[in-house]
């Protein structure tokens, strides 16, 4: 057999691998290939025409240099969370239009920016247009068999969507975060507040396992769920309070033990609130009973400081850590969202091990709605959806700048932090490495980017970001 014909296959099974990942087909760049986005907005991630090109050693005194032989977690992605009320708006846009966003979300290839993880909730989340769960009933019933189940309320417009977002990219990952059980678990009988009655623990855990068996049934894998979103914030609608004592019971006794009776894979995370609240999934982790049934911790900053994940991370290095949700405030402001989401989390959060950074939330219309009677009302999507016309807002390029080209699989490695440049780095899985850098200083700055023994000269405007790419 000619040597051509051994090689063929090879080639054809490493195409059809690439379009069953999501993975970039691409060939590593040649020389330093960047992206370019403004805080002032004249330039929104952008291929610059002129690369760059690693040569002697320069004269700039800030070096970031990238060390490929320090490695830290792998990467699952990046993306937003797509709320129900995210769902219904970008369904009811016409076919042709609804094809190109989802595209452009999606893909990888051209400019399309490749998101890779979706955070949905199972059931209603504050951003729906209404509060239900999978199983109401009237005031006084219950139904401890769940035989009154059903996903139906996101039938009309999260299913359908999830189908098709599946067709572009079949390797996204998806997290389901509830806010509420049914109404009838819960010790005050609504919505809003109130705690897990324990002697529904067991029969909330099914709960869980139906949610994932029925979403399988529709082709949709749920890879993660949290247990509770917010759990210490009672206030909002839905919503509930979850103690970590209470969540420690409920996996030990309950979830952990019915998704390991129902063959469930699907990985169960922790806490999914504030980093000021450190002891939190710490607590729960330091029980083995509970720890053997947990893959990580989740994590939100509206409070707290994001370096607060490494100290989860320090006190149990085995299990991960996600970063799930962060807002933005209508009508948003370019140059300080981008300023302080980029540096703080897509830059920051990596670099304290989060293996994702996902914002909140993909898209609103121009008032911010939907939302629950008592949700937010202040919410800005990433994308504004006005009928078929799209607005791309801060958390679009928040998310962007790392999306389109640090893939799932991708490995942070290591690189300093030269004063005013802060930075993160990572090898992907196609064979690129991959440098986000933010300029937090007001005027334009002049570094090298250090890769093996070579330099490369480089310049960003005052708080902007560049996302360089080249060949390992």
């Amino acid at each position: 057999m000619q040597m051509g014909s051994i090689k063929r296959p090879f080639l054809v099974l490493g195409l059809l691998i690439g379009l069953i990942t999501g993975a970039d087909c691409q060939r590593p760049p040649k020389g330093i290939e960047w992206w370019l986005t403004n805080s002032d907005g004249s330039t929104l991630f952008e291929r610059q025409p002129a690369g760059l090109a690693f040569a002697g050693a320069p004269d700039e005194k800030a070096t970031i240099n990238v060390d490929p032989s320090q490695t830290f977690q792998p990467m699952d992605g990046f993306g937003y969370t797509l709320t129900g009320g995210s769902a219904m708006l970008i369904q009811r846009m016409d076919a042709k239009a609804r094809a190109a966003l989802l595209r452009e979300l999606f893909a990888t290839d051209g400019k399309n920016i490749g998101v890779s993880y979706l955070r949905i909730s199972l059931g209603a989340s504050d951003l729906d247009d209404r509060v239900f769960s999978y199983d109401d009933l009237p005031d006084g019933q219950t139904d401890p068999q769940l035989t009154r189940f059903s996903l139906d309320p996101d039938r009309t417009y999260l299913i359908p969507l999830l189908k098709q977002i599946v067709r572009i990219n079949p390797a996204i990952k998806i997290l389901g975060s509830p806010w509420s059980p049914p109404t009838w678990m819960k010790t005050n009988g609504a919505s809003k507040g109130g705690s897990l009655k324990p002697d529904d623990y067991d029969t909330y855990a099914q709960y869980f396992v139906k949610y994932i068996q029925g979403m399988k049934k529709e082709g949709i894998r749920i890879d993660a769920i949290t247990i509770q979103n917010e759990p210490l914030h009672p206030g909002n609608n839905p919503s509930m309070l979850m103690l970590p004592e209470q969540q420690a019971a409920f996996i030990k006794k309950s979830l952990g033990p019915a998704f390991r009776k129902a063959r469930i894979y699907t990985k169960i995370v922790l806490y999914d609130h504030n980093a000021d609240r450190p002891d939190y999934p710490i607590s729960i982790l330091n029980d083995p009973e509970a720890r053997q049934y947990v893959d990580g911790s989740a994590f939100h900053l509206y409070t707290g400081p994001i370096e607060a994940l490494t100290q989860v991370h320090d006190a149990h290095p085995a299990k991960n850590l996600y970063f799930t949700e962060q807002w933005i405030g209508a009508p948003g402001n370019l140059k300080e969202d981008l300023a302080w989401h980029v540096k703080t989390l897509m830059i920051g959060a990596p670099r304290n091990w989060s293996r994702t950074v996902l914002e909140w939330n993909l898209a609103a219309d121009p008032k911010q709605n939907p939302h629950t009677e008592g949700g937010c009302d202040r919410c800005l999507g990433a994308v504004t959806i006005d009928g078929n016309a799209v607005t791309r807002n801060p958390g679009y390029y928040n998310v962007a700048i790392a999306s389109k080209f640090v893939r799932p699989g991708s490995v942070r490695i290591g690189s300093n932090l030269p004063e005013k440049l802060p930075n993160v780095a990572y090898k992907t899985p196609n064979g690129t490495v991959v440098l986000l850098v933010f300029n937090e200083d007001a005027s334009r700055q002049t570094f090298s980017i250090g890769y093996k023994g070579r330099q490369a000269p480089a310049t960003l405007p005052g708080r902007s970001v560049g996302t360089y790419i080249w060949a390992n």
